[in-house]
């Protein structure tokens, strides 16, 4: 294996690790679920031209919902939210007023669709009570609540005639909710937690709905990707979720679940229900802390694909250092040398497996000169050569592949935390989950990329693959110049302690290689 097979592994690796950074979301194949409620559900409703489960996600067509569902019938105010109940009994809207959550004009982040299910949407098996449902408006016990204070209760009520249904609404400060359900008689029903947020439009995330199974497992459901009708028994929690936020519900004892799907194959996602009963929801971020302090189950919403598993550690890590450091930044730059410590023993090996391969590169080409028509003894005195000289010649590819999963996991964390948002380090950089606007720091990590490459030993036999790595540093600034400014950070710090790490250890392979000589002289001249 010669010294420019390994450079196209370099090469072919550098490539991949980029390819690595656009997040392709695994999940699961789902079980083949039973579609029989919910088919028997529809087929009725449909007949009598009420709002379906699988078919109607809104209820904004008057023909089948005549009262008006925009008419807000009670707010819940605080400095953190404003939150608005229409009258079909619903949370219609959720406003963050948050600072590090407005909009760039300043006004506060719509969460919710206008035209989507919304959460405590609630649907009847039985057709005429869901008809009857979506033409008699909710009454509110307040049209006003303030949560600065304590948490606040709200009840509305719902009166069919032959069924009368109480939703009984506790809201805290933290975002989440209490929800108790009382009916006057037993009836079979749907509750929704309502679609996905629509306040984050960023591209390579995953969005749609997450379920936590009653063993624990997450079963994720892409928007675009619903085509079947899928049941969960005895699940945890249900969660709508985008890059940054989330509409839930969670039950400790777990509770069955059913997820439909629209025309366009978004997955659409009930709670199913008989009787009287209590479970809590949440609206708001998707931050690791509150979502786990809520409830320890709730955590899992914040997912990372087939890597989560290693790249959650790595997050609780990045937490661990923000709440030295108090700031994202300096956590970033602390958990890049973390991971160059523990990566360093196959770092410095790789390097100097590298420098060693370069130091053989003349006496590989006197071998490749010399059997150049013969590829069996070609491999063979390269193999004696390696041997000789203690050098493994997929050495020097091993940090770099080791780098790329580290890489993509640390992607993932950084590109998905909400708790970066408007999150400042220091001078320019006010937004570490935003690109940064004067492109200075995308420009270093080029920089300190092309400065790693020319420290690093290569020696390139194909002057097309000089090109091509030489470029390499420009690919990765064009391609990444937009990501967020902690993504580009970690990169160029991880540069830095790279090139460090390369010229202490090229300092000692010069010592050691003027060490053999002097000993070689040494020897020579006792000899004569």
């Amino acid at each position: 294996m010669n010294d420019n097979n390994s450079n196209k592994r370099f090469i072919i690796a550098a490539v991949l690790s980029i390819l690595f950074l656009i997040p392709y979301m695994y999940f699961f194949s789902p079980d083949t679920k039973t579609k029989e409620v919910i088919n028997s559900a529809n087929k009725t409703i449909e007949q009598n031209n009420a709002p379906a489960i699988s078919t109607t996600p809104t209820i904004k067509d008057e023909t089948k919902a005549p009262i008006s569902s925009s008419k807000i019938i009670a707010k819940i105010e605080s400095q953190k939210v404003d939150i608005e109940i229409d009258e079909l009994g619903r949370i219609s809207n959720i406003f963050l007023k948050d600072k590090k959550f407005l909009n760039p004009d300043g006004k506060p982040l719509e969460l919710l669709s206008k035209d989507s299910i919304k959460p405590l949407e609630m649907r009847f098996s039985d057709s005429e009570i869901n008809k009857k449902a979506f033409d008699t408006p909710y009454t509110a016990s307040t049209s006003n609540l303030n949560l600065d204070s304590t948490s606040q209760s709200i009840t509305l009520t719902q009166d069919l005639g032959n069924l009368v249904i109480k939703k009984i609404l506790t809201f805290h400060n933290n975002l989440s909710y209490d929800i108790k359900i009382e009916l006057s008689r037993q009836v079979e029903y749907f509750i929704s937690n309502g679609a996905r947020p629509i306040a984050d439009s960023s591209p390579y995330v995953f969005k749609g709905v997450i379920v936590k199974k009653n063993d624990d497992k997450l079963e994720k459901i892409e928007d675009g990707d619903s085509s079947e009708t899928l049941t969960f028994n005895k699940a945890k929690f249900i969660a709508s979720v985008d890059r940054y936020y989330t509409t839930l519900f969670f039950n400790k004892d777990g509770f069955d679940i059913i997820t439909d799907s629209t025309s366009n194959g978004n997955a659409l996602p009930y709670v199913i229900l008989n009787d009287n009963v209590s479970f809590s929801g949440y609206i708001g971020p998707k931050n690791y802390k509150d979502l786990s302090n809520i409830s320890s189950d709730l955590g899992d919403v914040v997912e990372y694909g087939v890597i989560t598993f290693f790249a959650k550690p790595l997050f609780l890590l990045l937490e661990w250092l923000f709440d030295i450091f108090s700031n994202w930044g300096w956590a970033i730059i602390a958990l890049t040398l973390i991971v160059r410590i523990l990566l360093y023993p196959l770092t410095y090996k790789g390097m100097v497996s590298m420098q060693k391969l370069k130091d053989l590169s003349p006496k590989l080409k006197e071998i490749q000169t010399k059997y150049k028509g013969d590829s069996q003894k070609l491999q063979l005195h390269m193999m004696e050569l390696y041997k000789k000289h203690k050098v493994n010649p997929m050495g020097g590819c091993l940090p770099l592949l080791l780098q790329i999963p580290v890489f993509f996991a640390i992607y993932r964390v950084l590109y998905n935390a909400v708790e970066l948002k408007d999150s400042a380090w220091l001078f320019w950089i006010q937004d570490l989950s935003a690109m940064d606007p004067y492109f200075i720091l995308p420009i270093l990590m080029g920089a300190t990329m092309y400065l790693q490459q020319h420290l690093s030993p290569a020696t390139f036999n194909d002057p097309t693959q000089e090109k091509i790595f030489k470029l390499l540093p420009v690919f990765f600034t064009i391609f990444l110049i937009t990501f967020p400014a902690g993504l580009i950070l970690y990169w160029t710090v991880n540069n830095i302690f790279s090139i460090i790490q390369q010229m202490i250890i090229n300092k000692v392979m010069q010592n050691k290689k003027a060490q053999e000589i002097e000993e070689h002289k040494r020897s020579k001249s006792d000899k004569n």
